[in-house]
């Protein structure tokens, strides 16, 4: 399981990454919908459902053990009510609270990317300030 990547993943795949393990609801752009045990999730979204029921647009049922879904293909996930409390809605949280504060989530700062934009807006926060304090060009 990787929830890593060069720019990162969203919520969404973080909460897939969190639902391995578990039973969920998974419904095809092609009307599909399959139930099964969530094995192993990527970061585009594939996955792999062992011990599924399959049930097509018509309504037939079909028990499949192993069944591999592509990314692109995929319209919704329906997961179990238990993953409302997973760790990753609190990180999310602290990071809404703590951004509107202009400060680094609590344990930990900044990385890569997002301490230089931070830095920069420092920097020019600062130069601001120094404009405003030295007044007025004469």
């Amino acid at each position: 399981m990787s929830v890593t990547g060069k720019r990162g993943v969203g919520v969404p795949v973080i909460l897939m990454h969190d639902g391995e393990g578990t039973i969920v609801t998974v419904e095809c752009k092609n009307g599909d919908t399959y139930r099964g045990f969530l094995d192993e999730t990527e970061d585009n979204m594939n996955c792999i459902l062992k011990d599924a029921t399959r049930t097509d647009a018509k309504g037939n049922k079909t028990a499949v053990e192993h069944i591999f879904l592509r990314g692109s293909q995929i319209a919704f996930f329906v997961f179990p009510n238990m993953l409302k409390k997973a760790p990753m809605f609190k990180r999310v949280r602290d990071w809404k609270r703590n951004n509107s504060k202009r400060r680094p989530v609590q344990g930990g700062q900044a990385r890569g990317q997002a301490a230089a934009i931070i830095r920069k807006a420092q920097l020019r926060q600062q130069q601001q300030m120094q404009m405003l304090q030295a007044g007025p060009p004469r």
